[in-house]
């Protein structure tokens, strides 16, 4: 354990002297919380922009719809309703036709096809239309349910894979470059020391990691961790292994830093695009979600939020828990296979 425990202290002192290191690893994932957070608080719904084309009946409509405050109703010419509409100024087109109204909303935009429901409810009410069936509703923007809640497990998992990618393939890759893993090998250290020294530095960030997100949404959005903080440990340790092995596997032999960057991005891009760290994966394809269920990164979010959000137990992730074992296992036994010293 002496040679072990001199090289993890020697790969901390040499982190601790990266100040760019440090900014990337702890303060960059708490400025992407703040901020997303920040931008998607909970609050008052915008009223739909809705632009009534000029023209005869164009007050007695505009006056039917500005009775519902759900509506912001302006009044212009045919041509710059029409170009505001297409450039995404307004959501909704009204145009008089006779004693009736036409209509123009784009499907794809989500808030044109709110405006068109919303303005169709206004100018049924002010015809003197009555509902058929009350309806209430009642609205909820509790801690679990906010977009911050869902967002904190992702970057945390996202910080993971950088963490694992960057800290131990580029680190490799460096000292490879430097000639320095050539010397350490000719001394009496044992090479599976120094690479265990390499990934239990990443263990040690990735619990800092873990406290400051956590802590972060906690403290700064009220958000509620349901479940076990032994289970979100383990979670993360299994996933830091996963993309500790990831990042060996890449830096195996590459001795030019653009190369094993080329290759790292080519490896995680997939994952930042596919895994749901911003948004639900199940926007995809029902095609695609099996193979993307085996992505590590899909893994550890799905296993954070079903931990963190809805206090599953360590038990009932076993599935993805065995999807970040398995990926653990095959990358340190091919990164050790091909991994070269000079």
């Amino acid at each position: 354990m002496r040679g072990f425990l001199a090289l993890f202290n020697t790969r901390m002192k040499e982190l601790a002297r990266e100040p760019e290191a440090v900014f990337w690893i702890f303060v960059f994932p708490l400025i992407m919380a703040v901020g997303l957070g920040i931008a998607f608080r909970s609050t008052p719904p915008q009223p739909s922009r809705i632009v009534v084309a000029a023209g005869p009946g164009a007050a007695r409509l505009a006056s039917m719809l500005q009775q519902d405050p759900q509506l912001r109703v302006i009044t212009a010419p045919s041509s710059e309703a029409a170009d505001g509409f297409r450039l995404g100024r307004y959501d909704l087109v009204v145009t008089a036709e006779g004693a009736d109204a036409a209509m123009q909303y784009d499907p794809a935009r989500p808030e044109s096809v709110l405006a068109r429901a919303l303005a169709s409810q206004a100018l049924e009410r002010a015809a003197g239309a009555t509902a058929p069936l009350a309806v209430s509703a009642t609205a909820n923007s509790a801690p679990g349910s906010r977009y911050i809640d869902f967002l904190i497990p992702g970057l945390l998992g996202m910080d993971l894979m950088n963490s694992g990618m960057w800290g131990v393939g580029f680190a490799l890759v460096e000292m490879r470059q430097r000639k320095l893993l050539r010397r350490l090998a000719a001394t009496p250290m044992r090479r599976g020391d120094f690479l265990g020294a390499v990934l239990a530095s990443r263990l040690v960030l990735m619990l800092i990691d873990l406290v400051l997100l956590l802590g972060a949404g906690v403290l700064l959005f009220h958000m509620r961790v349901m479940g076990s903080w032994l289970a979100i440990l383990l979670i993360s340790t299994l996933g830091a292994l996963a993309f500790g092995g990831l990042g060996l596997l890449t830096a195996s032999r590459h001795e030019k830093i653009e190369s094993a960057t080329g290759i790292m991005n080519l490896v995680m891009m997939p994952m930042w695009v596919l895994s749901g760290v911003f948004f639900s994966y199940e926007r995809f394809p029902a095609v695609l979600l099996p193979w993307i269920r085996l992505l590590p990164l899909t893994a550890v979010n799905d296993a954070l939020r079903a931990c963190i959000l809805e206090g599953a137990p360590l038990h009932t992730q076993l599935g993805r828990l065995a999807v970040l074992a398995v990926w653990s296992v095959i990358t340190f036994a091919a990164a050790l296979r091909i991994f070269r010293w000079s």
